[in-house]
């Protein structure tokens, strides 16, 4: 009995495992965000596979970030995105901190560098 014990725990502690190191999706970015003053939409779209609109903010109302197709890497995406703030573009790398937060940082082609997080609000 205590061996099947042992191979339940095993096998929970295993997929839990699995689930940490399973590489984020698209998908996952799908829904509403909280940037600083921002509220940005993220759903599906033809162009980039994903876009992300400015909803609300003191600027840039309807600007869509996403200015190229996201390529997966081991820890997120990378591709091009513009500053809700400034519509600057940046290269950007994007990664999933939990599954309400991803981190972005990246920089133009100028070397002005920013980061942040965008937290998930439903």
């Amino acid at each position: 009995m205590k061996k099947i014990y042992t191979l339940i725990a095993a096998m929970i502690a295993f997929g839990f495992a699995q689930q940490a190191l399973a590489k984020p999706t698209l998908e996952e970015m799908i829904g509403i965000w909280k940037w600083e003053s921002f509220t940005i939409k993220v759903q599906k779209c033809d162009s980039t596979e994903i876009c992300a609109e400015v909803l609300t903010g003191p600027k840039n109302v309807g600007l869509q970030m996403i200015k190229s197709k996201l390529s997966a890497t081991d820890a997120g995406f990378v591709g091009k995105v513009a500053h809700p703030q400034t519509g600057d573009t940046y290269n950007s790398k994007i990664s999933m901190v939990n599954e309400s937060t991803w981190h972005i940082d990246g920089c133009t082609a100028s070397n002005v560098c920013a980061s942040g997080d965008f937290t998930r609000m439903k």
